[in-house]
């Protein structure tokens, strides 16, 4: 398995490589909701270095891991506006295994609008089409639950939880359920995928095209 880094497109967003001019419209987009209610940050393991370095410390952490081989980050662009609204990477890189994982996070605003699932199904099939790739994993904060719940609409398989091994940014044991898929499993969740894909347009496309009501 060889990693390459290229920009993978979509119909909706673009994910190029990571670089810390993206870190501007990152904080932008991943701050906490005005009232400090809503956070992205709550259950990520980037929430420690964010909470300390900012924006830009994290994409320079990022940008080091890459350098060092462990990670391979993204930034996850709108095509409408041109901004970075998120990251998706891969992670936990075994080449001699064949295995990664992807982390990603949106912002809160960008969330529920079809940009995680483009972004996964981008990641998966660049993942298993083009790099070699015989295993993807994710891992959840157990506590997550809309997380476990989008993971579990690509039909990723349930393995297990792996009990209080990491201490959050706020102090708490993070317990994480982990995911799979496989490589000979991909056709049939592209499938799969390109379908949740398909009906996310059409929605979007009813709901573009529904008449307004005005009070």
């Amino acid at each position: 398995m060889q990693l390459d880094h290229p920009t993978l497109r979509g119909s909706t967003i673009r994910l190029e490589p990571l670089a810390q001019h993206h870190a501007a419209d990152l904080a932008l987009a991943c701050a906490d909701s005005a009232d400090g209610s809503r956070s992205i940050w709550r259950y990520l393991l980037d929430a420690r270095i964010y909470r300390a370095s900012g924006m830009d410390g994290l994409v320079r952490s990022l940008l080091e891991r890459r350098g060092a081989g462990s990670d391979l980050p993204f930034a996850i662009v709108e095509l409408d506006s041109g901004r970075a609204v998120g990251t998706t990477r891969f992670m936990e890189i075994e080449l001699d295994n064949r295995v990664v994982e992807i982390g990603t996070w949106i912002g809160l605003a960008h969330q529920g609008g079809g940009i995680n699932l483009e972004s996964k199904y981008l990641m998966l099939q660049h993942a298993f089409e083009r790099l070699g790739v015989a295993r993807v994993q994710f891992k959840i904060d157990h506590r997550n639950l809309a997380s476990i719940a989008a993971v579990e609409r690509l039909h990723a398989q349930r393995e297990g939880v792996l009990r209080n091994h990491i201490v959050l940014a706020d102090g708490t044991a993070r317990s994480s359920v982990y995911y799979s898929m496989l490589d000979s499993e991909w056709p049939a969740l592209e499938i799969h995928l390109r379908t949740l894909l398909a009906r996310g347009r059409r929605a979007a496309g009813a709901a573009a095209g529904a008449p307004c009501e005005h009070g």
